[in-house]
Parts: structure tokens; sequence; C-alpha cells
């Protein structure tokens, strides 16, 4: 059995500007403005698609959020997740991966790690965040299929 989790988004989509959308098939939906361009509705896209909030926090314990929106179409051929890469300056690190519901809305990802080495502080940084379908390769082992990424600039707090 698989565990989905959904966060609510509705309410943060109102309150938080939404970086740029990106997909395998081109620029997404999104601009920077908010979660729709052109008058248009979220549910009039129809591809796999995610992107990064332009902040993320870190503690005073090293941890590490980041977070952003995503859609994916189709998860019968794997389990799909949303991974995130925070790089500031030198130093680059993943921080968490978030099991993604592929039923074509729209969800919230949040990814969290406690990061001691290197340490970030508030600031500029930047996320890549990516969203990737595990599927059985010929030699029924694992593999990675990227359905959509996208890099992003974020200020922690």
């Amino acid at each position: 059995m698989r565990v989905r989790l959904v966060l609510a988004a509705g309410a943060l989509l109102a309150s938080v500007a939404v970086a740029p959308l990106a997909h395998a098939g081109g620029a997404g939906p999104f601009s920077a403005d908010g979660p729709s361009s052109a008058g248009r509705s979220l549910d009039d896209f129809s591809a796999d698609g995610l992107s990064v909030y332009g902040y993320g926090t870190v503690g005073d314990d090293s941890t590490v959020t980041l977070s952003g929106m995503y859609r994916c179409l189709d998860d019968s051929a794997g389990p799909v997740f949303v991974s995130s890469t925070l790089v500031q300056g030198d130093s680059s690190a993943g921080i968490g991966g978030t099991q993604a519901v592929c039923d074509g809305h729209l969800h919230e990802w949040v990814n969290t790690s406690v990061v001691k080495d290197p340490a970030y502080r508030p600031g500029t940084a930047t996320v890549r965040a990516t969203l990737m379908q595990l599927t059985t390769g010929e030699t029924g082992l694992p593999a990675p299929g990227f359905l959509a990424a996208e890099e992003a600039p974020v200020v922690l707090r």
C-alpha cells in the first residue's frame, strides 16, 4: 500500500509568489507574479510541472526547509518524488525528498533536512528541484525518469 501525503496549498498560493514552473516539454504555466498567467486557471494546464517558492528557512539547529508546488499526471509506471538541492556559495546539499501525489492537481511539496556541514545561513541561495519517477528498468532495477526540473533563487530566513 502506498502512503500519500497531501498538503493544502490554496491559502498559501494566495500569499506567496511562485517561481516559474518548468517541465520536460518547455516553459510552464506559472509566472513570477503568481500561480497563473494570461488569466488562465491552473486547471487549464495538463503537463507535469514543478516550482520553487522564493524563500526557505534555516533553523538554529541547522534544519533547512524548502518548498514549492508541483503537478504530475500519472504514477502508474512507478512512484514519483520531489527532490531538492540547496546551493549557497560553494556549498551544496540535498534537502529531503517528498513522494508526489500524481492526480493532475496542484500540490505543495515541503522538504526538510538537518544540514550541519556545510552550514547554511540566512541570505541568498539557489534551489534545484526535480520531479522524478522511478520505473523498473530492463534489468529489473529502479531507474530514474525526470519529469520536470526547476532551478530558482531563494532567500533563506
